[in-house]
Formats: structure tokens, C-alpha cells, sequence
């Protein structure tokens, strides 16, 4: 099998749970560092899927990597190669199909409720599950492309994913592991004391029962790994 690409933004937003997936499962993959400089691959024939991560860009930036990896991801989708994206790369996804991103009404960080939405596309991803606590860091959010439908939503924001086919589009952060959470409270400890909101949570509400929340997590990432992974080739 061929590897599957990770397009890495920034250093701390790394692949997290889905490297243990894929290791625990013998797939191989591939990191690409654009944080580090490293060149984009021009086409999309080398790898059997393309995973996009998180970062603290927006879509909507002059970056000259996001016109590129946009062009990966319509190529990518346009031959069956199965797309993946988190927070950021769930943003990518959305502006590459046609879709928009815009400032969400709120700032949402931390622990959150997502409600997995009642139609047969999220059902095929999720099962009987209904809802599940997830992790959020976002101030921005994807409206759903033409022909995806949404399969999550939360209190603070309506569209948390969508599905298109066997491509796989996340605002939230199914991939946390314990480390990704306290890394990223610890950056953004400063910004996370500057809200009184709802919508974000406190340093400390956070890292509460951390390994509980993260194993809950991961137990509903592996079951949309599972889900996407089996189109590989």
C-alpha cells in the first residue's frame, strides 16, 4: 500500500491518536512539514490518502501552500482517494468543494457536546451513537460544499462535520491524545484566561479527567478511522 500523506501546519497540531491508528494497523504514512518549509508533493499519485491537520491560519489567508493543498484536495477527490481533514483541514476541505469559511459566532475551545445529526450518511459513520464530547479550538467555521452532508453539529457551531462519500471533513479534534492537550493549553493558556464565555472552557476544566475524556475520544476516533482507512488502496 502506498503511504498515506499527513499535511502538518504548525509543530504542536501534529496527527496525534490517527499516527497511533495507523501504526497500530500496519498503514504507512508520510508527514509533510509545511510548518518546516517542506515542499509540497505536486500530485496526489504517490499516496493512497491525503489527511490535512489543524493550524492557527485561516483558509482565507494569503499562504502560498493553501492554493496548493487545495488543488491536492480536488485532485484527491476527483480520482477516489480518500480525503481526511481536522479543524483546519476539515476548513481546506470545504473551501476546495466550494464551500465557505467565516468567523463562527463564538470562539470554541475545549470540551464540548457534539450531536451527531439524524439522516443515513451519519449513521453509516457513527452507528447508533448520538452524541459523544469531543474537543474544539476554533474562532472559525465551514458552511457544508454542495453534494456533502452534515453529519455533526454542536451548541456553538451548527456544522462540525461532513461527509462526501469517503471523504471526511472535522471542525472539531477527534485525533487528541493527553499531550496534544496539555501542548496546546499550555500556548494557548494566556488566550484561554482572556474569555468569560461559555463556549470556552477554563485551563483547568480542561485538563479535568483528562485520560477518561481523551480514551472516549479515542474509542469514536477509531471507528472513523476504521471507516475511512478501508478505502485505501
Amino acid at each position: 500500500m502506498k503511504p498515506v500523506a499527513i499535511f502538518r501546519h504548525i509543530p504542536i497540531e501534529g496527527p496525534g491518536y490517527f499516527a497511533t491508528f495507523l501504526d497500530n494497523n500496519h498503514i504507512p504514512w508520510r508527514m509533510i512539514k509545511i510548518d518546516a518549509g517542506e515542499k509540497l508533493p505536486a500530485s496526489i499519485d504517490a499516496f493512497s490518502g491525503l489527511v490535512f491537520m489543524g493550524g492557527t491560519m485561516s483558509v482565507n489567508d494569503d499562504l502560498p501552500w493553501i492554493e496548493q493543498e487545495l488543488t491536492l484536495i480536488r485532485q484527491a477527490v476527483a480520482q477516489d482517494v480518500p480525503v481526511l481533514g481536522h479543524c483546519l483541514g476539515g476548513q481546506l476541505m470545504a473551501k476546495a468543494l466550494g464551500g465557505a469559511i467565516s468567523a463562527n459566532p463564538v470562539k470554541e475551545m475545549g470540551w464540548g457536546e457534539v450531536s451527531v445529526t439524524d439522516n443515513p450518511v451519519a449513521r453509516a459513520w457513527f452507528g447508533d451513537l448520538t452524541t459523544f464530547n469531543s474537543f474544539h479550538w476554533h474562532g472559525e467555521a465551514f458552511s457544508i460544499p454542495h453534494g456533502a452532508t452534515c453529519i455533526l453539529s454542536s451548541p456553538y457551531c451548527e456544522n462540525q462535520a461532513f461527509a462526501l462519500g469517503m471523504h471526511l471533513g472535522m471542525q472539531c479534534h477527534v485525533e487528541m491524545t493527553e499531550r496534544l492537550v496539555i501542548d496546546w493549553c499550555s500556548v494557548g493558556a494566556e488566550e484561554l484566561a482572556s474569555f468569560n464565555e461559555p463556549s470556552v472552557q477554563s485551563l483547568e476544566e480542561i485538563e479535568k479527567d483528562l485520560p477518561e475524556r481523551v480514551a472516549a475520544l479515542n474509542a469514536v476516533a477509531e471507528r472513523l478511522y476504521k471507516k475511512w482507512t478501508v478505502n485505501l488502496k
